[in-house]
Formats: C-alpha cells, structure tokens, sequence
C-alpha cells in the first residue's frame, strides 16, 4: 500500500478547517452555515442527527455537490459554509476535504457526532 488511512487523515488535517463542538454549534446558529451529516442512513435512524442538519451519504457526496451531475442537490450549489460531521470525525474529515477542493467553504466537527451528543447539544430524530 502506497498510502494509509493515517497519511490520509493527517493530509486532510493539514488542509481543513476543524471545529470543536461548541465552535460548530455557534456557527450552526447562524444562516450562512449549513451541517452536512454524511453517516449511512442506518446510523441516522438508530441515533438522529443534529438539529436542521442535512443528509448527503458519504458515497453520493461528489455527485450532490458537483451542478453537473443529475444527482446534483441545489443546497450545495448556495454561498455558504459547509460543516461536515460523521460518528467520530474521520469520515468528514476526509469528505470535507474533498468537498474543499470541488470549490465549498468546508470545515469538518472535532469528534463528530458521538462528541456532540456527549456535549449535550440538540440532535433531531431522522425524518
């Protein structure tokens, strides 16, 4: 193997803007941020989601953001700050990364969602 998860992960670290909970709450709060959970849906049903975030799989993400796709989800299209998060931190991290170098304004949550709950910040059943 060329590369690892750990180069992967320290690589994206060096290029993404990471929020602690508390960080991603405060601008949660405000309407030029929009929270992109990117958790298998199993996961969103089993433990919600945080409150008005929305729902982007981690494995239809370039084909969400990207105008040109047919799978494209206008959200993404609009001039805000995109704040990723998955269980723990790693998957949005990466996602994030990428997300960054299609053309958003990204930063990925310390910790992820399992850190925010233990924060005891609002989260929301799946719809």
């Amino acid at each position: 193997m060329s590369i690892g998860i750990k180069e992967l992960l320290e690589e994206a670290r060096r290029e993404v803007v990471s929020l602690s909970v508390h960080d991603a709450d405060a601008k949660r709060q405000t309407s030029n941020t929009v929270f992109i959970d990117i958790r298998d849906v199993r996961e969103l049903q089993r433990d919600g989601m945080v409150s008005g975030a929305r729902h982007a799989p981690r494995g239809m993400l370039e084909f969400w953001i990207d105008p040109d796709s047919p799978y494209h989800k206008s959200y993404f299209a609009e001039d805000k700050t995109f704040v990723f998060y998955c269980a723990s931190g790693w998957r949005s991290l990466l996602a994030a990364q990428v997300a960054q170098r299609m053309g958003l304004r990204c930063a990925s949550m310390e910790g992820g969602f399992g850190a925010w709950r233990e924060a005891g910040l609002p989260t929301e059943p799946r719809d």
